[in-house]
């Protein structure tokens, strides 16, 4: 039972994981938030920095999910770090993220780097990743012309940061435009401590924390030396559930 278990609560992330995907490119596997393309605008002048990030969203449904992870962003390149056991939301119980860690499927790494049009979901638990195709992804000479307008809607404070509430309006290549709030605060040369932002019928809430302006450690966007590298999530998930299951045949659906 324990076994089947363990299988059942490593589907779960098949179902959690799409909540942070709406920003990342569309039709393939589920991955974490990725901050290229209309996202890079919103961060003006600040193209290196790394942050603690709380990313929530509330889907169609009107679930809502919370995940705080570390983010590393260079020049449209992201890695965003989160522990799965510390998801706050209607379908991540105690016993699902005891038994997601029991499994070494806790952590997990979402890489994305639009210049080689290529994402990464690494699960470092496992030594394994999956490498997917990014093929509506952004990179810097694509966004250089997206054009950027900016209404000041008043000052607020956030986190303890005097900021200026922003409306911002991104249009893209093909003319749509995609509209977000954004505190810039004052204290940090306008970076924009928080986002609020929506697509397809989601919305999303970016809060940053502890933010460093350093460059990002070399190598942290590519996939790890020595990992097990597999085409799809479906693939990874099925091998590594049998390989914790010693084997044990995996129930019909």
């Amino acid at each position: 039972m324990k076994k089947y278990f363990l299988f059942a609560a490593g589907l779960v992330v098949l179902g959690l994981t799409p909540a942070f995907a709406q920003f990342g490119p569309h039709g393939g596997e589920p991955q974490g938030p990725n901050f290229g393309g209309v996202l890079d605008k919103l961060f003006g002048d600040h193209q290196v920095f790394s942050a603690a990030m709380e990313f929530q969203t509330t889907g169609r449904s009107g679930n809502n999910v919370t995940m705080p992870g570390k983010l590393c962003f260079d020049g449209g390149k992201s890695s965003f770090e989160m522990n799965m056991s510390e998801m706050q939301g209607s379908k991540m119980t105690p016993d699902t993220a005891a038994h997601l860690k029991s499994m070494g499927m806790d952590t997990m790494i979402s890489i994305s780097c639009p210049d080689k049009k290529l994402a990464y979901l690494v699960y470092p638990g496992l030594h394994c990743y999956v490498e997917m195709a990014q093929t509506g992804a952004a990179s810097g000479a694509d966004i250089a012309g997206y054009k950027v307008e900016t209404t000041e809607l008043g000052k607020e404070t956030v986190d303890g940061h005097d900021c200026v509430k922003n409306k911002v309006i991104v249009t893209d290549k093909e003319g749509a435009r995609h509209e977000s709030t954004v505190w810039n605060a004052g204290d940090l040369k306008d970076f924009p401590v928080k986002i609020v932002t929506g697509e397809q019928g989601q919305s999303a809430t970016m809060l940053f924390k502890n933010i460093s302006f350093d460059k990002p450690a070399a190598g942290v966007f590519d996939a790890p030396a020595g990992f097990t590298k597999y085409d799809n999530l479906q693939t990874m998930m099925q091998t590594e559930m049998m390989k914790k299951m010693g084997g044990l045949a995996m129930p019909a659906h």
